[in-house]
């Protein structure tokens, strides 16, 4: 049909009067979906779904005499219609090519000014449809303009709507009462939900936050307000060298960074609203036990592969050198400072022998290559049945595009056998004789995490880890965790021959940066956690904003400019003018009570376009796209906001007593969907959604997610006192954070910045630092923790004045550190 169908739409649309051409394609497409209900095209969702729809859309101007048949004439094409109305890539595509204005603004997008045809029939000369002739043609035609999604509303729509709103919240499903411990229930729908353990090495930034954290907490809220019986589990990864690594440099043990780090990770999350139901540690008991069970399957069932490995041997430090304690050029991208497990620019993994110029982290010295013995999980015996279980679980969950292609990469190009131990001494034993001395490698040992932090969460873990018939896993994190999910760990499991629950979903975003940049904590750009509490901003701020600009499909990032934008256009004059402005009516005008509703036509078409966005946003929601969700809120308040500025309740309110009618049915709705925004407000800004059901005193019953726009506040109803949700933040205060989080330029020299006397103070603390090393190496007693916290104190010290660490212990070798 093509550009024939799109050019004989128009011109019906612009003469106003229906051509023999349009009505013979419309037949010709009701004809077609007749058989293929779904899509215009014959095998798939394509372009022309997108021409078509977007060339019907015109027909639904108000002034249009085109409409009146669709619904009537053509219902095929009207279900058609509807079904990619409510994908929320047409209904934002409508709004971005419209500027925001929705179907008037798209439809003076698409007809072209200078047609000969004024879009609307005008009225006293000023060329402005009236509002009565714009009621008779919706009504003569039984359609009307979706604001959102652009989408035909029938009276079938209208009747089906209204049915449940007039049957009311007795039909909908009650919330499920959240007790602990939680455990499947056979028959029903149990979810399992974990985010990437983060490492206990650091704070966590933003990116991080909403990489996994964050993520999995909306998905969960959302989850338990569907009713789903959900466990949500996280925790920190403590074990490995990463850990060693921070204890080095901080001069204490791993177990101290461990509690350290575990402590700060929690109040962090704590103050973002994120709803653990255990959050966890993986230096426990039950990681030890599991992860070594694990293990002797693996080993009993000829899994286990026994090979020696080029490795780095510090001869300063007289240890071998995991992954992350060596640094140096990338063999794929030249990035200097690579490290020995992974490119932190480029993405790729790396065996640390093949790094160029590759130095020590603690001393900087240049290693050595020699051999070490090391144990294998032979991947390659694996490769069939994990290759089969990827296939069914993406075919039949939900998963990522990055997560699809990274996977299905990995597979592609066959699996081989992978390393699972590291010459470390923090974390998992190795329990296998002549390897007593190693310990297990972090990806082979902290996807585990997640079942031992189960564990002890509840003495009944198997329940949910070796249930796959009744447990549905979600697993949320960024891209770089994906293959460690979905090729290694369910390898892992799969190996056992034990019939554990594998992973079903995956939502793994991209990545997030900050303004034009990346995060980095020692240059001091970006916001990290801590930092996010010291702003004074609300914690639900921040959530919205990371949601809103979610890295779904490719990088985003955090704009400062950009935050305060949203915050005073969309939450402060969209969605929070609406709350109020709807609360303070009834204050002001109804004494504070729900007044009588008695939806009018106009009403009842609201309350279809608000149950359209509902349904939109359960879609977006189940489908991980948290950022059009989102969106679809929103929308819901612009559809309040709109509905309340075209009828003018507080002109209403002074007129006869049917105009008051009108003024009371009107506010009674739009409370009502205050209470809905409330509700599907809460996995994203909880905070602000229980202030909500503050104000509206709404009751507990409404905490439930239907499918339905229903009333839960009825006639009589008594609301709170309004109240601002939110504040405007000023560009002076976006300027000044920017330039608080944009960091420090580094000096060539750091002794160039600081005084004479305060140079020759940190140069004397430098000698007498570098001496107690000296003596600590020449003696040949010292422990390697004393040695090592030493060395960092020497580090330290000469970062200040500017100095390379190459040097550190390479003068002068005393007797090897036993």
């Amino acid at each position: 049909m093509g550009s024939y169908f799109l050019e004989t739409i128009l011109s019906s649309v612009i003469n106003n009067s229906p051509s023999d051409q349009l009505l013979s394609c419309l037949t010709q497409l009701e004809s077609h979906l007749t058989s293929n209900q779904k899509i215009v095209s014959c095998n798939e969702f394509s372009l022309a779904d997108v021409v078509v729809w977007s060339t019907l859309l015109v027909i639904q101007s108000p002034e249009s005499k085109l409409s009146s048949n669709i619904a009537r004439d053509y219902p095929k094409i009207a279900q058609w219609y509807r079904s990619l109305a409510r994908d929320s890539r047409f209904s934002s595509a409508v709004w971005a090519a419209s500027n925001d204005k929705g179907f008037e603004g798209f439809y003076d997008f698409i007809i072209p000014s200078g047609s000969g045809k004024s879009k609307s029939t005008t009225t006293g000369g000023k060329g402005q449809s009236s509002k009565a002739e714009k009621e008779r043609t919706q009504s003569a035609s039984g359609l009307s303009p979706s604001s959102s999604t652009g989408d035909m509303i029938g009276q079938a729509d209208i009747d089906k709507a209204m049915a449940h709103w007039n049957e009311g919240p007795d039909a909908a499903p009650k919330p499920r009462l959240h007790s602990h411990p939680i455990l499947p229930i056979p028959g029903e729908r149990n979810v399992l939900v974990t985010s990437a353990l983060p490492y206990v090495n650091n704070v966590p930034h933003l990116g991080n936050i909403i990489g996994c954290v964050l993520s999995g907490d909306v998905f969960v809220r959302y989850a338990r307000l569907r009713n789903y019986n959900t466990l949500y589990v996280c925790g920190t990864d403590e074990y490995g060298t990463a850990t060693e690594v921070k204890a080095v440099k901080e001069g204490l043990t791993p177990q101290q960074i461990c509690d350290k780090y575990y402590a700060l990770h929690s109040e962090i999350y704590e103050w973002f609203n994120v709803d653990f139901d255990i959050f966890g540690r993986t230096s426990t008991p039950q990681q030890t036990q599991i992860a070594q069970d694990i293990f002797w399957h693996l080993y009993d069932r000829d899994l286990i592969k026994k090979d020696t490995v080029d490795q780095l041997l510090c001869t300063s430090c007289d240890k071998y050198l995991a992954d992350r304690f060596v640094e140096g050029i990338c063999p794929f991208c030249a990035y200097p400072d690579a490290r020995g497990d992974q490119c932190d620019k480029c993405g790729k993994l790396i065996n640390a022998v093949e790094l160029k110029s590759p130095r020590c982290s603690i001393c900087s010295s240049t290693p050595v290559v020699k051999q070490s013995n090391h144990l294998f999980l032979d991947l390659e015996k694996l490769q069939s049945p994990v290759f089969d279980w990827a296939q069914k679980s993406i075919s039949e969950g939900v998963w990522s595009q990055n997560a699809q292609f990274i996977t299905k990469s990995w597979l592609r190009d066959g699996l081989k056998p992978r390393c699972i131990t590291r010459d470390l001494k923090w974390g998992t034993p190795v329990p296998l004789e002549g390897y007593t001395d190693k310990v297990f490698y972090v990806w082979f040992d902290a996807p585990i995490g997640y079942i031992s932090i189960t564990a002890c969460y509840t003495d009944q873990w198997e329940k949910w880890w070796k249930n796959p018939e009744q447990v549905q896993l979600y697993q949320f994190m960024a891209k770089d965790n994906v293959p460690f999910h979905t090729v290694v760990f369910p390898s892992t499991l799969i190996g056992t021959g034990v019939d554990y629950s594998l992973l079903n979903h995956i939502s793994s975003t991209e990545y997030l940066n900050y303004e034009d940049g990346k995060f980095s904590k020692s240059r001091g750009v970006g916001v990290f956690g801590n930092n996010a509490v010291e702003t004074g901003i609300p914690a639900d701020i921040y959530r919205f904003y990371l949601l809103y600009v979610r890295p779904e499909s490719q990088d985003s990032a955090f704009s400062w400019s950009d935050f305060v934008m949203k915050n005073n256009s969309e939450l402060l004059n969209n969605l929070g003018n609406f709350v109020n402005r709807t609360l303070s009516f009834i204050k002001s005008s109804f004494d504070s009570c729900i007044p009588v509703m008695t939806l009018s036509h106009d009403d009842s078409v609201i309350v279809v376009k608000v149950t359209q966005e509902l349904q939109g946003y359960i879609e977006c929601l189940e489908r991980h796209k948290q950022r059009d969700g989102l969106k679809h809120i929103l929308a819901i308040s612009r559809l309040g906001n709109g509905h309340i500025q075209a009828h003018k309740p507080w002109e209403l309110v002074k007129g006869d007593k049917n105009q008051k009618l009108l003024a009371g049915s009107l506010l009674g709705l739009c409370a009502n969907i205050c209470c809905l925004i409330s509700v599907l407000l809460q996995p994203y800004m909880p905070s602000i959604s229980k202030e909500i059901q503050n104000q509206l005193q709404a009751p507990s019953e409404c905490n439930i997610i239907w499918d339905y726009f229903v009333p839960y506040l009825p006639t009589g109803h008594k609301i709170g006192q309004p109240l601002p949700l939110f504040k405007k933040i000023d560009d002076a205060t976006a300027n000044e954070l920017k330039k608080q989080f944009s960091g420090q330029k580094q000096d060539t020299g750091a002794s160039s910045a600081m005084g004479e006397s305060s140079k020759s103070k940190l140069e004397a603390e430098l000698a007498k630092q570098a001496e107690v090393v000296r003596s600590l190496k020449a003696s040949g007693s010292a422990t390697k923790e004393t040695l090592d916290a030493e060395i960092a104190k020497l580090l330290e010290l000469k970062k200040q004045l500017g100095i390379s660490g190459a040097s550190v212990g390479s003068k002068k070798k005393g007797k090897k550190t036993k």
